[in-house]
């Protein structure tokens, strides 16, 4: 058994790893968790001895080309033997739950591991070593998770960051990176974090929410849908806004689902995190720069590069700079049907932070020229938002419908109006259309979309 694990060179025999083991349960506790029980922190510091023990011998190499089930039944048989050295009996459920945490730490992501298998979670939020807060259900609550040490947290936001080609030190002391499911990753250490090391993962489901789980969700009326659909489908070009949490890359993979298969998808992001369904689609991710400075791809660069790609849609995750007005660029010169978000509390807000953005792109041109762009570029623009009782909606869904002197003129279509607060905190309210036809359904008769007019009726509630 041992024998699978252990380094290649390494004659010594497992008695070596419970020596070790012993050794440092002799060491004098210091209590660094004090809302644990003595108990539990007990158990933790069993938990870290054993996995110490085991991470200076073993074959690390080996892990990923095992089987996890021999991993885990080798390692089953080994705890037992490295258990004797503390005077700590546990029961059957103990001893299992250790076993997990021990392969946990050497094949996943530590005492966050069991966090991320839990589907009901959307995100997690490391304060320190010894602070985790969990949301569920839109919201947080702290959990009873601990990190040994501030060591501890760094070693495993090192193994997150360097699986995706990324570093993090005092140097660079934040990153952004995903986890191989894609879930969203960004840490900050010290000299920046003062407390402790700060981790926050934004999970994403490892089946995709599509347009009719959000319809289940209450998060958009099935009506809106069917012109959501519309708006794709005639290839509109869409600003999706809202702030942060608040579903705007979901509503951005949900929409995307409606894209022809037959067409060729290129997708930009920072940190990839879009679940796309298609087939055709051309993935670009950017490039911090490298300890000397250099190396840096920036989502502008992508963005022009994506152009020679010959794409027929470009969704770019999120524009938070000069890549903005590339976008528009490619909008405008053929690329119909593209896609992207931006952080923004309102529908005019969005198009103010775009034309700021177009201010960053370091190109001399004139308030008036950049609105125009705006307005000719974008569509639709769907402002979706979280509100106070933790559930994501769609807020709005707009049309810009062109230019009045130097102010971008626009048109709302859909609204969620809300009716007050229920007994249990929950937000009240409806979906309503406004009684505006859209101008873009001349553009989806093109297409052979037909919406029935009672979709538009005014002051109507819809679902």
């Amino acid at each position: 058994m041992w024998k699978v694990l252990r380094q290649a060179d390494d004659e010594q025999p497992p008695e070596t790893v419970v020596e070790e083991v012993k050794a440092a349960a002799d060491e004098p506790a210091v209590s660094l968790h004090p809302t644990l029980s003595k108990r539990e922190e007990r158990l933790l510091e069993i938990k870290m001895a054993i996995h110490q023990g085991l991470l200076d011998k073993i074959n690390l190499s080996l892990l990923d080309k095992l089987p996890p089930d021999q991993v885990k039944s080798e390692i089953s048989a080994l705890v037992p033997e490295l258990l004797a050295v503390f005077d700590h009996p546990l029961n059957r459920e103990e001893r299992a739950v250790l076993v997990q945490d021990v392969m946990d730490e050497l094949l996943g992501l530590g005492p966050i591991e069991p966090l991320l298998k839990d589907e009901t979670i959307t995100d997690i939020l490391v304060n320190g070593c010894d602070i985790v807060f969990i949301e569920r259900g839109g919201v947080l609550e702290r959990v009873k998770t601990r990190f040994q040490n501030e060591k501890h947290l760094m070693r495993i936001i090192q193994k997150i960051v360097s699986a995706v080609g990324r570093r993090i030190d005092e140097s660079s002391p934040f990153v952004d990176a995903r986890l191989s499911d894609g879930s969203r990753v960004n840490a900050i250490v010290a000299p920046l974090a003062l407390d402790g090391s700060l981790l926050s993962i934004r999970k994403f489901a490892k089946i995709p929410i599509d347009m009719q789980k959000l319809i289940d969700l209450g998060s958009v009326p099935s009506a809106m849908s069917q012109v959501l659909e519309a708006v794709v489908k005639s290839r509109r070009n869409v600003l999706i806004s809202g702030g942060t949490g608040s579903g705007k890359t979901t509503m951005l993979n949900a929409m995307s689902s409606f894209i022809d298969e037959r067409e060729r998808i290129v997708t930009i992001e920072d940190s990839a995190e879009l679940q796309l369904q298609q087939i055709h689609v051309a993935r670009l991710e950017t490039r911090p720069p490298n300890i000397e400075g250099r190396g840096e791809v920036s989502q502008r660069d992508l963005v022009k590069n994506a152009l020679r790609m010959r794409p027929d849609r470009i969704i770019v995750g999120e524009v938070r700079a000069g890549e903005a007005f590339d976008m528009l660029q490619a909008m405008n010169t053929g690329h119909d049907g593209s896609m992207t978000t931006v952080h923004a509390n309102s529908p005019r807000d969005a198009l103010s932070r775009v034309e700021q953005m177009i201010g960053m792109s370091g190109i001399d041109i004139t308030s008036k020229s950049s609105r125009a762009q705006i307005a000719s570029a974008i569509h639709i623009v769907l402002q979706v938002a979280r509100l106070s009782d933790g559930r994501r909606r769609v807020k709005s869904l707009s049309e810009i419908t062109g230019m009045e002197g130097e102010t971008i003129t626009m048109q709302e279509i859909f609204r969620f109006r809300n009716t007050g607060v229920g007994e249990d905190g929950q937000i009240l309210g409806h979906f309503e259309a406004t009684g505006i036809r859209p101008k873009f359904l001349s553009v989806a008769a093109e297409y052979g979309i037909d919406l029935p007019s009672a979709l538009f009726r005014p002051d109507t509630r819809i679902d």
